[in-house]
C-alpha cells in the first residue's frame, strides 16, 4: 500500500520547523508514538530533538493527571537545539492529557482530541467543572474533535480481540493521522508493526489496520484546511541515525573498550532514569563488554572497582540518591589510585524527588560529595549525541590518570534523541593502556616494587595486575606510603599524598583544548553552560545576536573539574556573566568562588529543560543590568 493511496484535496503548506506533543494516560503507548514519528522524521532528513515525558506513578489511575505520558518532537529543515518552547500540534488522548499540556500550545495552534475520552467520568478524573470541548475554553485554538476510540473499535470489528486489546491500538490511529499531517512516511511505522508482532498476526493485522486507518482518514475528513511539509535540512555529510543518550553512552563505552583492549565490567543497579544503559549495554558482549545487575547500589559500584583492580575497566552508573550511595566506594577508588567510570544521570531530588524528570542538581555532590580530600574529575555531555564522546573521554582519562571519573548527563539527555553523525572510528583520541611488569615497574634498591612512584606527566601510578611476577602488592582505603603504598599514619607522607592526588586531577587542565566562544568573541554578556542546557543557550543566542545588536557569547563546558585553564580570560572580554542552570544555582556559585565576579545565575527546578525564550529574556535583562 503507498503512502497516499487516493489523492487528498487538502492544500499542503510548507512549514521551517514544527513541535508535536502526542499525550495520553502511560497505557496508551504515547512513548512508542512519539517514537515512530521521530523515526518517520528522521527518515524525512528533518532535524530534531524529543521530549519524552514520563509519568512518575507506575500505575497511576487511568485518567488521572498523575498518569499522563508525552513525547513531544521538534523538527525542521532549519538546525533544531530544543524540543520546541511551543506546541504546534497536541494530540490528547484523554481529557487529563489535554489539561496537563494545553498550557505548551502556542495561541493558535491545532489540537486534535479523542472525543471520546471526554465523558463526565473522564472529566471527574481530570478535575475539570465542565467539559472544555464546550465551555469555549478552548477559544483560541485549532480543535478537532476526532472519535478515535470508536473509529478504532470499527476499524477492528471483524478482529477476534478483546475492547481492552483493540482499545490499546487507538494509538496507532493518531500516529497514522499526524503522519499524514505532515507527510512524514508511514512505510517505517509498518516495517516496525511487522517486525514488532511478527509472531502474532491477529494484533500485526489490527495494528496496521488502524495505521492506515487513521493515515487515510485525513483524506476524508474535513476538518483540516491543510496539510504540512517540513523541507529536509541541511546535514552535514555523513551517516546518521537517531540516538537516545543512553544509547550514545553504551556505544561511547563499546569504542572505549575496542580502542583500548580492555575489558570493560559494567556493574550496576536499576534506577530511572540510568536502567537503559544496562539494557543498551547488555547488547554488546561480543565486544569483551560485560554486565552485571547487582542487589544494590554498593555492591554495584564495588564489583566496578574490583574489576579495575583486576586489570579491566570498572564502569558504574546510577541516578538520584544512588549517586550518595557509592560514595564511599568512589573514595575508596581515590585512595587506591584505581579507573573507575561513574556515570550520573540526574534526575530531579532530594532523595526520591521525581524519579522521571531532569534535573542539573548533582554538581556540587560530583564534585565535593565524598568524605575527606578526594578529587575527582567531573565532566558533562551536552546533548544525546554528545554523550558518546563523554563517555569515551571519561573512559580514556580515567585509565590514563588512574582515577575516578564522574560523568554527568541527566533524564532530558539520556531519554531524549537526536540525529547523530557516526564518528569514523580511526579519528577518535588514541586510547594507549599500559600495565607493569617485572621490566619497567618501579623498585626499591632490592627489587620491590613500588606501587605508588609517580609518572613524571601525569603524576598516575603504575597499574599492575593482580598476579604479575613480582609485582605483589596491597591495596586499601587506608593512607598509603608515597612509594611503598604500605599503610601510613606518618603525618608529612598524609599531607604529601593529598596534594600529589589534587595536583593530578589538576593537571588534566594540560591536555584540555582552547574554550570555543560561539557567538561574540567579546561583549556586553556571556552566557556559560553545562550539560543538557546547552541546545537552549546555543537556540537563545543565536536569537538575540539576529534580533539585536547586543554582542553575546556562549561558552559550555564539558569539564567541570578541574575548570579549564582559559575560562577566566574568557569572562574577562564580557561586561556580563550568566550561568542558566536546572538547579538551584551551583556551578554559579564556583565560578563566583574562582574568578570573583558577580555572575547572573537563571535556575530553574521544574523538572522540564529550559525554554530558549527563557534564556532570551535573562540575556535581555542582563545586558540592561549592566549599562
Amino acid at each position: 500500500m503507498s503512502d497516499t493511496a487516493s489523492p487528498t484535496t487538502t492544500p499542503t503548506r510548507t512549514l521551517p520547523e514544527v513541535t508535536v506533543l502526542f499525550a495520553g494516560d502511560s497505557g496508551d503507548g504515547m512513548q512508542l508514538t512519539g517514537g515512530q514519528f521521530s523515526h518517520a522524521t528522521a527518515l524525512a532528513r528533518n532535524d530534531l530533538a524529543t521530549l519524552p515525558d514520563f509519568p512518575a506513578e507506575i500505575r497511576a489511575p487511568a485518567g488521572t493527571l498523575y498518569g499522563v505520558s508525552a513525547f513531544q518532537l521538534h523538527f525542521g529543515e532549519r538546525a533544531i537545539h530544543t524540543p520546541g518552547d511551543e506546541v504546534d500540534l497536541l494530540v490528547a488522548m484523554n481529557a487529563a492529557a489535554l489539561k496537563v499540556n494545553l498550557g505548551r500550545v502556542r495561541s493558535g495552534g491545532t489540537i486534535i482530541v479523542n472525543r471520546n475520552s471526554f465523558a463526565q467520568r473522564d472529566l471527574d478524573l481530570a478535575s475539570y467543572e465542565s467539559n472544555p470541548l464546550e465551555d469555549g475554553s478552548l477559544e483560541g485554538y485549532d480543535v478537532v474533535e476526532v472519535e478515535l476510540t470508536k473509529l478504532t473499535r470499527e476499524a477492528l470489528a471483524d478482529f477476534d480481540l478483546s475492547t481492552k486489546d483493540t482499545d490499546r491500538s487507538k494509538n496507532m490511529f493518531a500516529l497514522g493521522l499526524a503522519l499524514w499531517m505532515y507527510t512524514r512516511p508511514i512505510e517505517p511505522a509498518r516495517e516496525w508493526i511487522r517486525g514488532k508482532f511478527a509472531t502474532n498476526e491477529t494484533i500485526r493485522d489490527a495494528n496496521l489496520t488502524v495505521l492506515n486507518k487513521g493515515y487515510h482518514y485525513g483524506d476524508i475528513t474535513e476538518a483540516f484546511a491543510a496539510r504540512y511539509e517540513v523541507p529536509p535540512a541541511k546535514l552535514d555529510p555523513g551517516v546518521y541515525r537517531t540516538i537516545k543518550g543512553n544509547d550514545a553512552l553504551a556505544l561511547g563505552l563499546v569504542a572505549a573498550t575496542v580502542k583500548s583492549g580492555l575489558k570493560i565490567f559494567y556493574g550496576t543497579y536499576p534506577i530511572t532514569p540510568a536502567s537503559d544503559l544496562l539494557h543498551a549495554l547488555s547488547r554488546y558482549k561480543e565486544f569483551g563488554l560485560r554486565t552485571f545487575q547487582a542487589e544494590d547500589e554498593i555492591a554495584a559500584v564495588g564489583s566496578a572497582l574490583g574489576a579495575s583492580f583486576g586489570g579491566g575497566l570498572g564502569v558504574t552508573a546510577t541516578s538520584g540518591p544512588g549517586v550518595a550511595l557509592k560514595t564511599e566506594f568512589i573514595g575508596l577508588a581515590t585512595m587506591t589510585e584505581l579507573p573507575l567510570v561513574v556515570i550520573d544521570v540526574q534526575r530531579a531530588g532530594p532523595s526520591t524527588g521525581m524519579p522521571t524528570k531532569t534535573e542539573q542538581s548533582d554538581l556540587m555532590m560530583a564534585i565535593y560529595g565524598r568524605n575527606g580530600e578526594a578529587p575527582a574529575p567531573v565532566l558533562a555531555a551536552k546533548t544525546p549525541g554528545d554523550c558518546f564522546e563523554a563517555a569515551y573521554e571519561a573512559a580514556r582519562i580515567a585509565v590514563k590518570y588512574m582515577t575516578p571519573v564522574l560523568l554527568l548527563s541527566d533524564g532530558y539527555l539520556g531519554n531524549g534523541s537526536e540525529p547523530w553523525r557516526i564518528p569514523d572510528p580511526d579519528a577518535l583520541p588514541d586510547f594507549p593502556v599500559h600495565f607493569a611488569d617485572s621490566e619497567d615497574a618501579p623498585t626499591d634498591e632490592d627489587g620491590t616494587f613500588l606501587p605508588y612512584v609517580r609518572d613524571a606527566e601525569t603524576l598516575a601510578r603504575p597499574w599492575a595486575k593482580p598476579g604479575t611476577p613480582a609485582l605483589e602488592h596491597r591495596l586499601g582505603g587506608l593512607e598509603k606510603d608515597e612509594r611503598t603504598g604500605g599503610v601510613s599514619y606518618d603525618p608529612e607522607n598524609h599531607q604529601r599524598m593529598t596534594v600529589l592526588r589534587a595536583e593530578k586531577i589538576a593537571g588534566i587542565t594540560r591536555e584540555l583544548p582552547p574554550l570555543e566562544v560561539e557567538g561574540d568573541d567579546n561583549g556586553e554578556v556571556l552566557v556559560i553552560g553545562w550539560g543538557s542546557t546547552y541546545g537552549a543557550i546555543k537556540a537563545a543566542v543565536n536569537h538575540i545576536r539576529d534580533e539585536s545588536d547586543l554582542r553575546v557569547g556562549h561558552v559550555h563546558l564539558r569539564w567541570l573539574n578541574p575548570l579549564p585553564a582559559d575560562l577566566g580570560e574568557v569572562i574577562e572580554r564580557f561586561g556580563r556573566v550568566l550561568v542558566p542552570e536546572l538547579n538551584h544555582g551551583q556551578l554559579v556559585r564556583l565560578l563566583r568562588e574562582r574568578y570573583l565576579i558577580p555572575a547572573v545565575s537563571l535556575p530553574k527546578i521544574q523538572g522540564l529543560p529550559f525554554k530558549a525564550s527563557e534564556i532570551q529574556d535573562a540575556i535581555r535583562a542582563a545586558a540592561s543590568n549592566a549599562n
